[in-house]
């Protein structure tokens, strides 16, 4: 009996140590955000005809998209950067919603959307112009970026790194513990996105649609979590 209880003591004695070095632990949450100037836009842009006919309104639409990819491509954009996003041909319908009418199609609408990446941002405002002036009339937004964001986000990774172990450390401090080793580190989400303050381009009056360009944010959000020694 006596072995029997020193093993059933012995036993939860060894499965409360995992909980009671969890408990003696500091974890923390954290960002690091690094703002930079962008050097790439995005848009997706596309052109919309209706008519009587669906053919008529596809060659329509189709004649105006092969006359913006040749624009596209004379101002120098590579292939990899222009991409068909969507086509469709929907038809027109009257009498849907009235009761005691016979529904009819009395038209179809034809649609091409393109997605567009400018890796110049000074022929942005001209190729926005340009194109509209070839018939584009759908424009589905406009955003801006980085062509290679690794160097930021390590930047704002090791801020926010740098963050959390000063914040662990203020912890630690005030409940009057020494912190330990670095126990645990993960990355959670973060992104880039466009800061509120936004900043005009240095573009001539001529060159077409006048566009500001801002800054980007670039965010990395880490969690860690510390030994406590003391």
């Amino acid at each position: 009996m006596k072995t029997l209880a020193f093993l059933a003591a012995l036993t939860a004695a060894v499965s409360a140590m995992p909980a009671a070095a969890e408990e003696r632990r500091i974890t923390v949450d954290a960002s690091g955000t690094i703002q930079a100037e962008p050097d790439m836009a995005t848009i997706t842009l596309g052109v919309t005809n209706e008519d009587a006919q669906a053919s008529v309104a596809m060659q329509a639409t189709s004649d105006a998209i092969a006359q913006i990819l040749g624009r596209l491509e004379a101002f120098g954009l590579e292939a990899r950067d222009v991409q068909t996003r969507d086509l469709s041909l929907s038809p027109v319908w009257s009498g849907r919603n009235q009761s005691g009418e016979t529904p009819e199609i009395t038209g179809f609408v034809a649609s091409n959307r393109l997605f567009v990446r400018v890796r110049d941002l000074d022929q942005l405002g001209q190729i926005m112009d340009a194109v509209i002036q070839d018939g584009a009339n759908d424009f589905g937004g406009l955003s801006f970026g980085v062509q290679d964001p690794k160097p930021l986000e390590a930047e704002a990774r090791a801020k926010a790194v740098a963050e959390a172990t000063a914040k662990a450390e203020q912890l630690a401090q005030a409940a009057n513990v020494s912190l330990g080793p670095v126990q645990m580190i993960r990355e959670q989400g973060g992104g880039i996105r466009p800061v509120a303050e936004m900043r005009a381009f240095n573009v001539a009056a001529d060159s077409g649609v006048p566009i500001a360009g801002g800054e980007i944010s670039v965010t990395v959000n880490v969690s860690m979590e510390f030994a406590i020694t003391q």
